[in-house]
């Protein structure tokens, strides 16, 4: 059930950088095999710096409910960042997080 939240330089094309992670997501095989339970959203900013430049950036927070192994997180990482690693960009960074989500207090509810 992760939560892929997508921070990203508004010059990247959105719906492809979204789909591009939840393939990653769904290919790490650590959630449903039909990606019914992946949640991919993005944010574009148009007003960022990046260090003395403007240079586009990709940073992806994978939230995921806790109790995972570091080797299941890095499998989540590493697959993610494969797929964002072929769309063509310049002069860009990308970095991607995993975030444990407390499983105790998480709530959930489809109305």
């Amino acid at each position: 059930m992760p939560h892929c939240i997508i921070e990203h330089s508004s010059s990247i094309e959105v719906e492809e950088l979204n789909q591009k992670v939840f393939l990653g997501a769904l290919e790490s095989r650590l959630f449903e095999t039909d990606g019914r339970d992946i949640k991919v959203r993005s944010i574009a900013y148009e007003h960022y710096q990046t260090g003395t430049a403007k240079d586009a950036f990709i940073h992806v927070t994978l939230r995921i409910l806790s109790g995972r192994s570091d080797s299941d997180k890095e499998l989540l990482s590493s697959s993610v960042m494969s797929k964002l690693e072929s769309i063509p960009l310049v002069n860009a960074s990308i970095t991607i997080e995993v975030v444990d989500i407390d499983r105790n207090s998480y709530r959930k509810k489809v109305v």
